[in-house]
């Protein structure tokens, strides 16, 4: 748990982030789990010259490398946008180490990671970075120790380190830069976007930046002519080495023969080209997921379109056949107003016929009833407007309402016996 005043802490250096809630409970989830971790507010310079003041997360994270735990030193910068954009992350190597060159870390120190690259602001958090750097670099160790000759006194090599990279961000002196401090000052130099991964390149080896050599790592400071072999060298491994050398020729002499020194040469050659292979091992392997997956949507694609193209043909098709229809239809209409225009005049008495005296009985006695309807309106307005007298319109509305009731009688008694409803 991280105490109510640590949080109160995070979120007043967070205030300014677009999305401060959901970057406040990642960082407080990283620091319960990780309290190696520290957080501050510095500025960070961009390529461009531009300063932002970022919050960033710096400390050791716990790496597993062949049953044996180191703690590699890290940082990493939340853009005021997160989670929306991917945070840049960097190894910061101590004076006593160096940074070991791969398809994952640059000589920079910035950290390539296909979660950075594919990074999701729904799914992607920090505290899934941190556990996917720690199984990343326990297959592949960001850093190596320097041999002892090599180490030089903190000050030097945090000046050579700042002519080596950029100066400390804001131009000012801090603890995290301070001789009390183990880590290096932390390169300001960061590209606006976050690179694809992984580098590629047309020739071999030239899409990573070369390994540096453990005579390089002091820099000017080194003066010495004799030559260095890199770090971690094991000289056991080369044929002949045993039988040409023992503890008692050197304490006899006192002195490298020639043979040492070959021996040591064949050794630093093979190291060298066996990591130049695996780097382009892994390479390969990278691009080779990369066309895998971009051949899996070109697949999926093609599905797609060729259900699209089945679904098209097939409204096609009945889109034809309606405009079959309709042309007949239309056809259909054509013939019938012709017939209509060449007809004679048609009588209004027979221009309905039946088919049984049942269904013309039932025709002349709702023909009535209408004509007797229309007679009881015309009667009431005759009333209304004094053509005929009360006792005059009386009399034929008797009259005419016993026809319409004996007519309607009639109309029900055909429509049961010719079974129509109602």
């Amino acid at each position: 748990m991280v105490p109510a005043a640590e949080e109160a802490q995070i979120a007043k250096l967070l205030s300014k982030y677009k999305h401060a809630n959901v970057t406040k409970k990642e960082v407080i989830d990283v620091i319960a789990n990780y309290r190696s971790l520290q957080y501050q507010l510095q500025k960070f310079v961009f390529n461009d010259g531009s300063s932002k003041d970022l919050f960033n997360l710096q400390g050791t994270i716990p790496v597993v490398y062949k049953n044996n735990t180191y703690y590699i030193p890290i940082c990493i910068w939340l853009m005021d946008t997160h989670p929306v954009n991917a945070p840049f992350c960097y190894v910061k190597p101590t004076q006593n180490m160096q940074i070991k060159v791969s398809m994952y870390v640059d000589h920079n120190g910035r950290i390539y990671l296909p979660y950075l690259h594919d990074w999701q602001p729904n799914s992607s958090d920090l505290l899934s970075l941190i556990q996917v750097m720690i199984v990343t670099f326990g297959e592949h160790p960001p850093v190596y120790s320097k041999p002892k000759e090599q180490v030089t006194p903190y000050p030097t090599s945090c000046k050579q380190f700042h002519e080596a990279f950029m100066p400390q961000p804001g131009g000012t002196q801090n603890a995290a830069t301070g001789p009390g401090n183990s880590y290096l000052p932390y390169p300001t130099s960061a590209a606006s976007a976050f690179p694809p991964y992984p580098p590629t390149a047309s020739n071999s080896f030239s899409g990573y930046p070369p390994y540096p050599a453990a005579n390089n790592a002091v820099g000017a400071s080194s003066t010495s002519g004799a030559v260095n072999f890199p770090p971690y060298m094991n000289f056991s491994s080369v044929p002949g080495y045993n039988s040409g050398y023992n503890s008692s020729n050197t304490s006899t002499t006192g002195t490298i023969t020639e043979e040492h020194i070959k021996a040591s040469l064949v050794s630093a050659v093979e190291d060298k080209l066996r990591r130049r292979v695996q780097e382009k091992v892994n390479q390969c392997q990278a691009e080779i997921e990369a066309l895998n997956r971009t051949k899996q949507e070109l697949v999926e694609g093609s599905a797609k379109i060729d259900a699209i193209i089945l679904r098209l043909q097939r409204e096609e098709m009945e889109l034809e056949k309606n405009i079959n229809i309709l042309r007949d239809k239309e056809q259909e209409l054509e013939k019938n107003l012709e017939s209509l225009e060449n007809s004679e005049v048609i009588d209004p008495d027979e221009a309905v016929t039946t088919t049984a005296p049942l269904y013309k009985q039932l025709l002349n006695a709702y023909a009535e009833e209408a004509a007797t309807e229309d007679a009881i309106y015309y009667l009431g307005e005759a009333l209304r407007g004094g053509v005929i007298d009360l006792e005059t319109f009386l009399k034929h509305v008797r009259h005419l309402s016993r026809k319409q009731f004996m007519l309607r009688a009639i109309m029900q008694k055909c429509r049961q016996k010719a079974g129509l409803a109602g």
